[in-house]
């Protein structure tokens, strides 16, 4: 009977320590300008994508029309046009590839406020292919291994295109049921918070699945810019963290984002049945 009234007790303080607030989200940076920009020495249209932040959770972003978009090396220019209207999302003509050796410019001009970013791009490199391992509880794969998180060599980051919508069973389910992508970066600094980061998400998929591996090679700065994206993001949230900053950027005038320039590298992995499930 004591513990009972003990236990209401606590409960009846708990509660009344609970106090409703409302929180005033501070507006100054709905004005600020935030540019995706990664081009590559692939030939392909190339994106560069313009958008406001947002003032509340889950909300989309406002995207940026009408701007204009100019990339430019020491030999040419390219105009970027809007495509489709509207949608805040500049391509590059079909035939641009980036090359090495070369100094890149990107020039965005949005009513009157002008903002450009240089970069230039590092060589690709080879890879050993990703390990995939067996889950015995529900007999699917899962990435086990991409590269090692910390190397003394080029920083990079790794691109999987996960499909699975030709195996049996799954062709006709929704795309997002049957694709997954993943992102995983190899950089030459190690952090408390990267070690003791919050756990992911596992992506599980069936034998016969396709993984299509690729590697975008970074610059230095490219590299610094991800790492403290990281530590904003993935990496928040666990047993250590760093105080919220904002993080570096190579554009001028007070926008976010990067302007970056990679050479990328690629092979395909179909998914065969593991006799033994990893020890």
């Amino acid at each position: 009977m004591r513990r009972l009234l003990f236990i209401t007790g606590m409960m009846l303080v708990l509660q009344g320590c609970v106090k409703e607030t409302s929180w005033v989200l501070k507006q100054g940076l709905q004005d600020k300008l935030i540019v995706e920009a990664v081009i590559t020495d692939e030939v392909k249209a190339h994106q560069v994508k313009l958008t406001y932040p947002v003032a509340e959770l889950n909300q989309p972003p406002q995207t940026v029309s009408g701007a204009g978009v100019l990339i430019s090396n020491e030999d040419s220019t390219w105009q970027l046009s809007e495509s489709p209207p509207g949608s805040g999302v500049y391509c590059t003509p079909p035939a641009f590839f980036s090359r090495l050796l070369k100094n890149y410019t990107l020039l965005i001009t949005v009513g009157s406020k002008v903002y450009t970013a240089k970069t230039t791009m590092v060589e690709g490199a080879a890879f050993d292919e990703l390990k995939y391992a067996k889950n015995s509880e529900n007999n699917l794969y899962y990435v086990d291994w991409v590269a090692n998180a910390f190397s003394t060599g080029p920083a990079a980051m790794w691109e999987l295109l996960i499909d699975w919508s030709m195996v049996p069973g799954f062709q006709n389910s929704d795309s997002l049921d049957n694709h997954a992508r993943m992102l995983f970066y190899t950089l030459p600094t190690l952090d408390v918070s990267e070690v003791f980061a919050p756990m992911m998400e596992s992506v599980y998929f069936p034998a016969g699945t396709i993984i299509t591996e690729r590697r975008y090679s970074l610059t230095p700065q490219h590299a610094e810019f991800i790492r403290e994206m990281l530590l904003e993001t993935n990496w928040t949230g666990g047993l250590f963290t760093v105080a919220p900053a904002n993080v570096t950027t190579n554009f001028s005038n007070g926008a976010f984002g990067f302007f970056g320039a990679c050479a990328v590298t690629e092979l395909s992995v179909t998914v065969v049945p593991l006799k033994k499930y990893p020890q």
